[in-house]
């Protein structure tokens, strides 16, 4: 599906564990199928939601081919590539094309925090091993890497980069990324508590995290800001601004996986060394998931 047509809610989709921790291909594809059923427009696998550095490189290929085999091309699919090397990201680049994903959202190498030489020379290494249209992913909270306007700039000839996923964090950078390159890359917010900012600011699609639990409320807010209902979209966001904040915390994934579990999608196991939330950290998350659920918005029925 072309990268023109990226644009709107992305989920970073969760992947469902069993018991003994083994991937579960059935929930995972049962997990993504209500979220397309509220209308979301593509999709992300294996991001950091998606528990990627915690897969097997065959786990992570038998995910991409079963995503692909149940979507159908009725939406985009793109998958994280975040390898630890050069060469393993472009061989997963290669891989993921022929498991037939729509797009990667490429990572800079995981573990070693590269300078901004080494961070192009790793995506313009990845992009020439693939033909797929690509989002590159700023995350320096999470990744320790920051990856500057003037940088994104530097790879303004490089065809197959098309979008940016941006995550500092710092609304400020839409605008930054804007000046610096116009309207070269499609910008996504990549997180979730600056949705609303970024979307005023210029960003045309988000890849969340909340969504997984909260798929119908992200397709409201994204259509009333497409709507230009401001006032009605600041109130959903109000009501949103708990959960979205949980997004932006060390433990994410597991606070993402336990408010999909509490509102009745898979379930909260992820692999080790990311364990369950206890005590009282659960009870807190619990109570933030609950009173959103028993306050959340109404949603118009569809025309």
């Amino acid at each position: 599906m072309a990268a023109s047509n990226w644009r709107g809610v992305f989920p970073a989709a969760c992947t469902q564990f069993n018991e003994d921790e083994s991937v579960n291909i059935e929930r995972t594809l049962l997990h993504v199928e209500a979220q397309i059923e509220s209308g979301i427009h593509g999709l992300v696998m294996l991001g950091t939601v998606g528990e990627n550095c915690s897969l097997l490189y065959e786990e992570k290929i038998e995910i991409l081919r079963a995503s692909v085999g149940h979507v159908k091309g009725r939406i985009p699919v793109l998958t994280g590539v975040a390898e630890y090397t050069t060469a393993l990201a472009c061989k997963f680049a290669k891989d993921a094309e022929d498991a037939g994903c729509d797009g990667l959202m490429v990572l800079p190498a995981m573990v070693y925090k590269s300078d901004p030489r080494e961070t192009i020379y790793h995506f313009k290494e990845v992009a020439a091993a693939t033909s797929l249209p690509i989002m590159l992913y700023n995350n320096p909270v999470s990744y320790g890497i920051d990856i500057k306007p003037e940088t994104f700039a530097g790879l303004a000839d490089v065809e197959n980069i098309v979008a940016i996923k941006e995550a500092s964090e710092d609304t400020r950078r839409i605008t930054e990324l804007r000046n610096a390159c116009g309207d070269r890359f499609t910008l996504f917010c990549g997180v979730d508590d600056v949705f609303l900012e970024s979307y005023a600011l210029g960003a045309e699609g988000w890849v969340s995290g909340l969504v997984n639990a909260f798929p119908a409320e992200n397709a409201l807010i994204w259509d009333l800001c497409e709507e230009g209902k401001w006032q009605e979209a600041r109130e959903v966001y109000r009501w949103y601004s708990p959960l979205l904040n949980l997004d932006t915390m060390p433990k994410l994934v597991q606070y993402i996986k336990l408010a999909s579990q509490e509102c009745g999608y898979g379930n909260e196991r992820c692999r080790a060394p990311r364990l369950n939330v206890e005590g009282e950290e659960r009870k807190w998350v619990l109570k933030v998931i609950h009173d959103a659920i028993k306050t959340r918005p109404a949603i118009p029925a569809k025309a």
